[in-house]
């Protein structure tokens, strides 16, 4: 089979953020059907919903030989092992994962949309995407992610500062 390319978000808003979305990285990139190509750098964002702590958020482009069913699937069992607890939309959470684009697939089931569909107003996703694939067509809109962030209010989302960086 060949390999597609797909790109995710990753937040997480409870627990030790950072650790948990470094391992994320780790443990996509260590299963076999998984390559991460890229990642962006971190960012803190304000969270939408109710009161709760900031999100980091980031995008990574992975390359993959599952097809997005069962990518959807890996995803969310990642979520599972650090702990996330579906409750309420918009709540705060250990780990979320979604899956974005998968190479210019436009997809409608019950369980998967693809593009992600509130991905094109949400700055906590354009900032990162467009940091790894600025180029990358929206296969709806027919928008590159660099156009498409052209469009959002960014004034929520900033650069993650960690002693590395």
């Amino acid at each position: 089979m060949t390999m597609a390319e797909c790109a995710i978000a990753l937040g997480s808003n409870l627990g030790d953020s950072l650790d948990i979305l470094e391992k994320t990285l780790k443990i996509l990139d260590q299963s076999p059907e998984i390559t991460v190509k890229s990642c962006s750098h971190w960012y803190r964002t304000i969270a939408i919903g109710p009161p709760q702590p900031d999100y980091l958020n980031g995008c990574a482009i992975l390359k993959t030989n599952l097809v997005p069913e069962k990518l959807l699937q890996t995803l969310l069992k990642i979520e599972q092992q650090f702990g996330r607890i579906r409750r309420e939309k918009w709540g705060p959470r250990t780990l979320d994962l979604d899956l974005l684009l998968y190479e210019d697939l436009i997809l409608n089931t019950d369980n998967l949309q693809i593009p992600h569909p509130p991905m094109t107003g949400r700055a906590f996703v354009l900032v990162p995407l467009a940091e790894i694939a600025p180029n990358w067509i929206h296969p709806v809109t027919q928008k590159a992610i660099i156009q498409l962030l052209d469009g959002v209010d960014c004034s929520g989302v900033s650069l993650y500062q960690t002693s590395e960086n």
